[in-house]
């Protein structure tokens, strides 16, 4: 059984960026464009990972990420930072919330798809 993952992110261009690398190497991927809308989506179905975006129009991802993790479903579910936010304070704030990693954009698929992997159990 392949593993999900839910990308969160308002950019068109990123999701797709991700979900070409993602199943380019075997996961199952779900697309939200912002914390609302990822959140409509957390509705039982199982998730392995969650990558998401900081900056976002309607929800932003920390406050998506806090509103997550206190869904008893998606408490342990591991969450990626994919941001352009280098700011301590937000990192801080992430890691608070339950983030697990911290990744930068721009990036390369596979730095990204390394963290993937460690992430999400065998």
């Amino acid at each position: 059984m392949s593993k999900t993952i839910l990308i969160v992110d308002d950019s068109f261009s990123l999701r797709q960026t991700l979900v070409i690398a993602l199943r380019g190497v075997g996961y199952d991927v779900v697309e939200a464009t912002d914390g609302r809308d990822a959140l409509a989506k957390l509705d039982g179905t199982r998730f392995n990972l969650i990558i998401s975006d900081v900056n976002m129009p309607n929800m932003d991802g920390i406050s998506f990420v806090k509103a997550a993790k206190a869904l008893p479903a998606y408490r342990f579910t591991p969450v990626i930072m994919l941001t352009t936010e280098s700011d301590q304070a937000k990192v801080l704030a992430g890691k608070e919330a339950g983030v697990r990693a911290w990744v930068l954009k721009p990036f390369q698929p596979p730095a990204l798809l390394d963290a993937v992997a460690k992430l999400i159990a065998p």
